[in-house]
């Protein structure tokens, strides 16, 4: 089974209450090939919320607790960033994973580049919260960005 973010499949759940529909995803969900997750909101987070960003590292550096994730008003939200992570590789084991496709740029699901932490849309190479942990595990994670011609 492969797991995907929810946006990616059109439901409306990013920060900012818009989805990042990518028609391949959505029809892989349509035909039962897909199951959709949203760490965030899996995490305890509603749509729309305030941005966040990981300052201090990456979703590695996170999990080490040597970074945090912190919403633009200041606020510390990196236990719901966590939570949000364990309950996505909860339900990858459980459907088995083969391949999870997560949103590029995003502090949980970004697998190869994430926000810089300064909110001035600076990105750097990196993991988000999620796909580190993921990773950490021995799950595949790619960005909708490598999808090509995979499926």
């Amino acid at each position: 089974m492969i797991i995907v973010s929810s946006c990616l499949a059109g439901l409306a759940c990013r920060y900012n209450g818009t989805d990042s529909l990518s028609e391949k995803i959505k029809l892989l969900v349509q035909e039962g090939k897909a199951v959709m997750v949203c760490p965030e909101l899996l995490g305890g987070f509603v749509t729309p919320r305030e941005p966040a960003e990981i300052i201090g590292g990456t979703g590695e550096d996170v999990l080490e607790g040597n970074a945090s994730v912190i919403e633009k008003s200041g606020g510390d939200v990196t236990a719901l960033y966590l939570d949000g992570a364990q309950k996505t590789l909860e339900l990858a084991r459980k459907y088995a994973a083969t391949t999870i496709v997560l949103k590029e740029y995003s502090p949980s699901c970004g697998s190869g580049m994430i926000y810089d932490g300064s909110f001035g849309n600076r990105r750097l190479e990196g993991t988000g919260v999620t796909t580190a942990l993921l990773r950490r595990e021995g799950f595949e994670v790619i960005s909708e960005l490598e999808l090509g011609e995979r499926f």
